[in-house]
């Protein structure tokens, strides 16, 4: 196992981001004296020589789509090397554990979960048995806080490989990736991080941060995305962080993801980071409906959204919304409302079009089950979630056309405006509604953003 290559990391998508999900994993072995390499599925091909050298593949699944991917790849490598030992690590693993064991994983981790693949790696050389390394359930995943080293990034593609910044002047600049804490404080019902890290927080040391920012840069970074799922649950963490990353790097520009609540509740926190060098926040909006957000969970009121853009706005950075409209308890004229207000606030222009098409996802832990409103109507494998239906049939079916409107219209590269305009008109159509053109403001100049789309 000490040999180069007898431990393959592999990631399948995080994002458009070079993937952390090799990086830090690559740092733990090397710490510990192994000498993984690395396969990223999202920009690299299938490549079956490094799939044949390994004994251990440790496959990232920190998101839904990447657990997806990840089981398709489990079953190429599989194909290839049917000796090798597989592994799922992150996030998505435990919920799946059963499902990852079905498709041949000797090893389950999640949580805090790198000395736990150290641990494995020593265990495969010692020949031991595996049987405690699948963390099947939230409950069972490792919550342990780690000594953290400077992510390994050596053996990646370059960054210009990965997604970009494209600026408000539509000038692209070579983005990368940090994280300044993993887990969250909050309880959310539709994440799945409150599931496995039960509203805990781990902060990863800011010299520790800098440092890999240091390398990314000399590699040719010009903006950072803080990828931690809610960059100010540990605010004082954050602002410390922001001064000093813009003290050493004065021409860096970063992003960072925030929940409504905390962009509302300290604005001079906001307006400090967009001085230090934030171009836009990535905000959890959800839906404008009190009922769903209340189901949710959010932690924020419909009037907060409207003060959250408003804090932003004066700050000079961009606020740019995820959603999930699509949920059991939104209505038709909820998403109708939506997509109005959306529109009347000039909102739309900050918005990723794949947002208004976001059905709910209901993995297996969330905390949604239960819910005596959220009928069931069994587990998807293939899905990789539990099925629903909504209580009016035309909600079903708006989403897959809004989805495959969507889909459609970045597809063929048409403008964000279009692509709203046929969502709008399918929505009104599902309502029973005479469709009428409405001139509305739509900002030409689109907002900073990145090459990829953010979803899940």
């Amino acid at each position: 196992m000490r040999r180069e290559g007898e431990i393959l990391l592999v990631s399948t998508y995080e994002l458009g981001h070079a993937p952390h999900g090799i990086a830090l994993p690559a740092a733990f072995l090397s710490r510990a004296g192994y000498r993984p390499s690395s396969l990223d599925l999202a920009v690299e091909p299938f490549d079956p020589a490094r799939v044949r050298r390994a004994r251990l593949v440790a496959i990232s699944v920190p998101m839904h789509t990447a657990l997806r991917l990840g089981v398709e790849a489990a079953r190429r490598i599989r194909t290839e090397n049917p000796s090798a030992l597989l592994c799922f690590h992150g996030l998505y693993g435990p919920l799946h554990a059963g499902l990852l064991r079905r498709h041949g994983a000797a090893a389950v981790l999640g949580g805090e979960c790198e000395d736990d693949l150290v641990a494995l790696a020593g265990a495969i050389e010692r020949g031991e048995d595996l049987a405690g390394f699948v963390q099947e359930g939230a409950a069972a995943a490792s919550l342990n806080r780690l000594d953290f080293p400077v992510p390994l990034r050596q053996g990646l593609p370059p960054p210009a490989r990965y997604a970009r910044l494209v600026g408000a002047d539509g000038v692209e600049r070579v983005a990368g990736y940090v994280e300044a804490t993993r887990g969250c404080l909050h309880h959310c019902r539709h994440c799945p991080l409150p599931a496995v890290y039960h509203g805990r927080l781990f902060a990863v040391p800011a010299e520790v941060v800098l440092e890999d920012v240091a390398g990314q840069a000399a590699a040719g970074v010009r903006h950072v995305t803080f990828g931690d799922p809610d960059f100010l649950n540990g605010p004082g963490h954050a602002q410390r962080l922001a001064r000093e990353l813009h003290r050493r790097f004065p021409e860096l520009t970063f992003d960072f993801t925030a929940k409504i609540q905390h962009l509302v509740r300290d604005p001079g926190a906001v307006a400090e980071l967009a001085r230090c060098g934030a171009l836009f926040v990535t905000s959890a909006v959800e839906s404008l409906s009190e009922r769903v957000l209340a189901k949710l969970d959010k932690g924020h009121r419909r009037i907060d959204v409207f003060r959250a853009f408003e804090v932003c706005d004066g700050a000079g950075l961009a606020l740019r919304p995820s959603l999930v409209p699509f949920t059991p308890w939104g209505t038709l004229d909820d998403y109708l409302d939506l997509v109005d207000t959306f529109e009347a606030e000039g909102w739309m222009a900050q918005l990723d079009p794949v947002q208004l098409s976001i059905r709910l996802l209901v993995p297996p832990g969330s905390l949604l089950l239960g819910d005596p409103e959220l009928e069931l109507q069994g587990l998807d494998e293939e899905g990789l979630g539990w099925r629903w239906r909504h209580p009016d049939p035309r909600v079903d079916a708006l989403q897959l056309r809004v989805a495959a409107s969507v889909e459609a219209g970045v597809s063929r590269g048409a403008d964000p405006e279009v692509v709203v305009a046929e969502v709008r008109a399918l929505a009104l159509a599902a309502a029973g509604r005479t469709h009428q053109h409405v001139a509305r403001p739509f900002a030409s100049a689109r907002t900073p953003h990145l090459t990829e789309s953010w979803f899940c």
